[in-house]
């Protein structure tokens, strides 16, 4: 259980870290939303400063994430960034929920805080 865990947790680390370097460090060209699209009201509600904590919040998270010490605090850390992106995509973009990459990261996650439970069971307390 524990090398599960320690591949899980590194996978979707390095997923949250180069998904957010991506975005933050411009690396590649994204183009910009169609006209009158969900996409671009929320970038016009939001702006180019949100989005940018938010991938720096996911570097983070993926780095402390990828670290079975830190792993715990990584969850915590992304945890309502996930819950976040599914909200997103159902009920903004209306695209639902079972899309591959979303059943990946929401699977890896529910995973990760099972395999951490005993931990986490002392948050309760």
């Amino acid at each position: 259980m524990k090398i599960a865990a320690n591949i899980v947790g590194a996978l979707l680390g390095l997923f949250f870290v180069f998904s957010g370097a991506v975005v933050l460090f411009k690396l590649v060209d994204i183009p910009a939303p169609p006209p009158g699209s969900v996409f671009e009201q929320f970038n016009k509600l939001f702006g180019d400063g949100w989005m940018q904590l938010i991938k720096a919040c996911e570097i983070v998270g993926g780095l402390l994430l990828a670290i079975p010490k830190t792993r715990n605090f990584g969850l915590l850390f992304l945890g309502p960034i996930v819950i976040n992106i599914l909200a997103f995509h159902q009920f903004a973009a209306k695209d639902g929920l079972f899309q591959p990459v979303l059943i990946v990261i929401t699977l890896a996650s529910l995973f990760l805080l099972w395999a951490g439970r005993e931990k986490f069971a002392n948050l309760a307390n």
